[in-house]
């Protein structure tokens, strides 16, 4: 196959006239720096042009997020003191419960604890929402009854949560 090209090529080549093979040697260089300006020195260009133009406007939004970051490092220890008691901790815990999919039978306020009742809970699925209110809300088991059912894994419970004490 490409000794078939080749020789047709040169045979092309064979029969044309000196002037035809100097106008279709000019002719294939001008195409072929046509070809290199329109497809790497153009879009370059164009492309370093629209950088140079948008680069204030990045350099700004770059300076806005730092000190936005700045802002949020040094509010973040405000932050972490605060944490919910009585009935906005009771509507916390009662709200993060529904989204791990835990219908509590019973949500209460007993002093500064938030009383929560569960029937036929998965213990795995309580324990590990437990460690993540723990993390989030700043809680403590302060007192916990669990009796286990006939199916595997399901319990009921009762459990006392308070706020945990300052480190």
């Amino acid at each position: 196959m490409k000794a078939e090209i080749g020789q047709a090529l040169s045979e092309f080549w064979e029969v044309r006239t000196p002037r035809e093979k100097t106008i279709l040697m000019w002719g294939g260089l001008a195409l072929g720096l046509a070809l290199v300006y329109l497809i790497l020195w153009a879009p370059a260009f164009e492309g370093r042009a629209k950088l140079r133009d948008s680069l204030p406007t990045m350099q700004r939004q770059l300076a806005t997020m730092n000190a936005q970051a700045n802002e949020a490092r040094s509010l973040a220890p405000a932050a972490e003191g605060v944490m919910p008691t009585g009935g906005a901790l009771r509507d916390a815990l009662s709200k993060s419960l529904a989204d791990n999919g835990m219908q509590p039978t019973q949500v209460q306020v007993i002093g500064a604890a938030v009383q929560i009742q569960l029937k036929n809970a998965s213990f795995p699925n309580w324990t590990m929402w437990l460690d993540d209110a723990r993390k989030q809300f700043k809680v403590q088991v302060s007192e916990a009854h669990i009796t286990a059912l006939k199916p595997d894994g399901q319990v009921d419970l009762t459990a006392s949560l308070q706020p945990a004490a300052a480190k």
